[in-house]
């Protein structure tokens, strides 16, 4: 069942050029992002926390892509300087249960990090979000140990709302979670 609202298409407000000089998103497909994004998924510190080891070959990250949550109530984005050019990283949106309440994830290229890509792109892909779909609540499961998905949360505006002990079976144990979450308000008076 797809929840997204009649006329919610990111194509006409991510899919566009930026006239200020952002990160743009464009929708992102496998095939033409996994060779670069394969810098994230090949990489041990960035694959940390996830529940699966580093891919081993560019097919392997192709695959991950396709596989990764198919279902019609999903958003994923790759964040990219043009919108002919490869992918820094990427976005994604997932909507489970209620229309209103979204999580959020994202993953940078090591290249790409610590240079306020991640938070300019996440800024305008927020926008999207409660603007055009009208999400009440969005929020974002990071490790504790996580201190750079932490920190850009923080920066966004987004609250420490609890954690969650023994959440995750990843690749490097059990490990606890940090529920982050931005209300459509605080992100409204935030902007």
């Amino acid at each position: 069942m797809d929840i997204r609202p009649p006329g919610a298409d990111p194509s006409g407000m991510l899919n566009s050029k930026s006239s200020d000089g952002a990160p743009q998103l464009r929708t992102l497909d496998p095939e033409r992002d996994g060779a670069t994004l394969h810098a994230i998924f090949s990489d041990a510190g960035c694959c940390a926390y996830l529940p699966f080891p580093p891919t081993s070959s560019v097919d392997a990250t192709i695959a991950l892509l396709k596989r990764w949550p198919s279902e019609s109530n999903q958003y994923s984005w790759a964040i990219v300087h043009d919108l002919e050019g490869p992918a820094l990283g990427q976005i994604s949106f997932y909507c489970a249960r209620d229309p209103e309440v979204w999580e959020t994830a994202i993953m940078m290229r090591p290249d790409a990090s610590g240079r306020g890509i991640a938070r300019a792109a996440m800024e305008r892909a927020l926008t999207f979000i409660f603007e055009q779909i009208k999400a009440r609540r969005v929020f974002a499961d990071i490790d504790p140990d996580n201190t750079p998905s932490l920190r850009l949360f923080e920066q966004l505006g987004f609250q420490h709302e609890g954690i969650l002990r023994a959440y995750w079976r990843t690749h490097i144990g059990v490990r606890d979670s940090v529920i982050m979450g931005l209300l459509a308000d605080e992100f409204q008076s935030a902007g």
